[in-house]
């Protein structure tokens, strides 16, 4: 890497950006936790004893204060006997609560304990129920939302201007959390299992956008509207979004694997033309290559839609944020390095490729977002092997590795609201491309993508299930190798020596009892089954100037000294 840094010091400085871009669309960083994390990333008590069923979302903001208000009201369902007396309810500072109801009816303390406030988290008291009854909780509140400096890279509510100055709202904030503009359960472990309702108050002049499909659009007689769009999936809370600014909207339908699938786009007026030459070209594609890898689009029922935003994107759920400004590749640039990705729009296919894996699968824990982002970064190696063969698809994700830095574990740290290293991204796409190798039967490998969207469907998970998937249907035990990359940063190295006829291999830099087994790259007929110990074959014609190992496997090749 250093010679790299010498010789293009631009290309690393854009590589670098891009990973703090990769990173920041979720977290940042925090070396140390506090209780406010854990009463965030923890399902503890005043959690655990409801489950959330349908979000009633009512947003106003209001563009010149940069203030927000609004009434969210939850309905939920009592999983638990003797459960808690208080409901932990999740909303930023600095908005606050202005009055709650209890099925439909004025809050009153129940039993004469205050609901009271502790740093971004409300506990609110609340009458014991019977075990499966079902209750509404109504929660009016109003403020300034923290306001999002640098979006989608510093989440919040955003309070921007298209090119004419006319007012472009909405909100980024995966991760930081959807509490940051409406009070709700914030844990991605618990969706709501009938979806939610968006009610948007815009001016007159202004076009709303949200989830799902347009229920309702009623004028106030006060000079704005109100939007209501409607989900019926299940829906992760960051992913709820609202899109207000002078949009037009055009539409499209795809004959996919489920029948019909309703298409839909929103954008600026005068971006109209690019939007239907840009989206006209990707879309349909991608769609058609995604449901032949990983099964059929996740959301019929609620349509697939793109929205023009000022930030760059979001995989936001049936609502999908398009802001790379109808360019190819990354804002003009290719990740890989290879060619590859600068012939197609890569928030088009990346967002998209969230509806399977981070919408439709989606992690219990921040922790195993790699699930999320992994997966999701490698819907763009198959939309590049659609599109232009397999060998593409190979230099492509084998350029992906020059922005992995292997700082620390994917997997981060449970219960506390915090993702392990960016390297989720590339370094996940990597190991999903290394573990295809080891399968090596791609009509198996694609069973597997295809039967996870399947047999997870639209469930959370913990990055456990997916791996003990995996190995199951792929008839491997592949947890040594998850390991390896998932819970280290080291990249294992495979050590060899020749003497004579004989060829000595061995894996180090890595964990006990690891044993990938590797394809040569000039003979893909020999497999060597390298294990921790040194291991012994004939010398081949392919190995006699250097062992070269098939460079689809992630992993360092190094002659023992």
């Amino acid at each position: 890497m250093a010679k790299y840094i010498l010789r293009n010091s631009f290309t690393f400085i854009f590589i670098f950006c891009t990973f703090n871009f990769l990173q920041a669309q979720i977290l940042n960083k925090k070396k140390q936790f506090t209780h406010q994390d854990t009463l965030r990333g923890t399902l503890g008590p005043e959690r655990t004893w409801w489950n959330v069923s349908h979000y009633d979302i009512t947003i106003n903001p209001d563009y010149n204060a940069k203030s927000i208000s609004g009434k969210t009201v939850i309905e939920y369902k009592v999983i638990q006997e003797n459960h808690s007396d208080y409901m932990q309810i999740d909303l930023q500072q600095p908005l606050t609560i202005d009055e709650l109801y209890y099925d439909g009816k004025l809050y009153i303390n129940y039993p004469a304990k205050p609901y009271y406030n502790e740093g971004n988290v409300w506990h609110i008291p609340l009458p014991k129920a019977a075990l499966n009854s079902v209750h509404k909780i109504g929660i009016v509140y109003h403020g300034n939302p923290r306001i999002a400096i640098n979006p989608p890279w510093d989440g919040g509510w955003i309070f921007a201007k298209d090119s004419l100055g006319r007012p472009w709202m909405t909100v980024a904030c995966q991760g930081l959390g959807a509490s940051v503009w409406y009070p709700c359960k914030d844990h991605q472990s618990d969706e709501p299992d009938r979806g939610a309702t968006l009610n948007i108050i815009a001016a007159d002049s202004l076009v709303a956008v949200g989830n799902g499909r347009l229920k309702d659009k009623v004028k106030n007689n006060d000079g704005t509207t109100t939007w209501s769009w409607n989900v019926v999936n299940p829906i992760n809370n960051y992913d709820i979004i609202p899109y207000i600014a002078k949009y037009v909207n055009f539409t499209d339908t795809l004959m996919g694997e489920k029948g019909k699938l309703d298409l839909s786009y929103w954008v600026l007026d005068y971006n109209l033309e690019k939007a239907k030459k840009q989206f006209g070209r990707d879309v349909k594609p991608m769609l058609h290559c995604f449901e032949y890898w990983m099964g059929p689009y996740p959301f019929y029922e609620d349509g697939y839609k793109l929205v023009e935003t000022s930030h760059l994107g979001m995989e936001h759920q049936s609502a999908v944020a398009y802001g790379n400004h109808y360019r190819d590749g990354y804002l003009g640039r290719d990740l890989s390095g290879s060619g590859w990705g600068l012939k197609w729009d890569y928030i088009i296919i990346h967002e998209s490729g969230h509806e399977w894996f981070g919408n439709n699968i989606t992690t219990n824990d921040v922790a195993d977002m790699w699930i999320h982002e992994g997966f999701t970064d490698y819907t763009e190696t198959l939309f590049v092997e659609c599109q232009y063969g397999k060998e593409a698809a190979d230099a492509y994700t084998q350029g992906l590795r020059r922005s992995i830095r292997n700082d620390k574990p994917i997997i981060g740290p449970y219960g506390v609201n915090q993702e392990g290293s960016g390297d989720m991204y590339n370094k996940g796409n990597n190991l999903i491309h290394t573990i295809r190798q080891v399968i090596n039967n791609d009509e198996l490998f694609r069973k597997i993508l295809r039967g996870l969207t399947q047999t997870f469907y639209h469930k959370t998970v913990d990055s456990k299930d997916v791996e003990t998937y995996i190995s199951k249907e792929s008839g491997r035990d592949l947890s040594k190798i998850f390991d390896q990359y998932l819970r280290t940063s080291k990249i294992p190295v495979l050590e060899y020596k020749t003497s004579g006829q004989l060829l000595s291999y061995r894996w180090t830099n890595c964990l006990e009892g690891f044993n990938m087994p590797v394809r040569l790259a000039n003979d893909p007929g020999i497999w060597l089954n390298a294990t921790t110990s040194w291991k012994e074959t004939s010398v081949t014609d392919a190995a006699k100037n250097g062992l070269q190992i098939d460079k689809n496997f992630y992993i360092t090749v190094k002659k023992a000294e």
